[in-house]
């Protein structure tokens, strides 16, 4: 634990490349892993793959023939 305090720059700097991780041990056991992480995305954000494309206007007024028979 005092070692991983000393050099935690370090150590986070080797685990900033994917797949690395880096076990922190206390008396000779595992108590910790730090490791790399995905960037967090903006929750905001939409996500490219829900994109709706359309092929018509949806403000044009439907053809008589598209109009449900019983709304007619």
């Amino acid at each position: 634990m005092d070692e991983a305090q000393a050099r935690l720059s370090q150590l986070v700097e080797a685990v900033q490349k994917p797949h690395e991780s880096v076990l922190i041990c206390r008396d000779g056991k595992p108590v910790a892993q730090l490791m790399h992480c995905q960037p967090v995305t903006d929750r905001l954000t939409p996500d490219p793959s829900l994109r709706v494309t359309l092929r018509y206007d949806p403000t044009e007024p439907l053809a008589e023939d598209e109009v449900p028979k019983d709304y007619r």
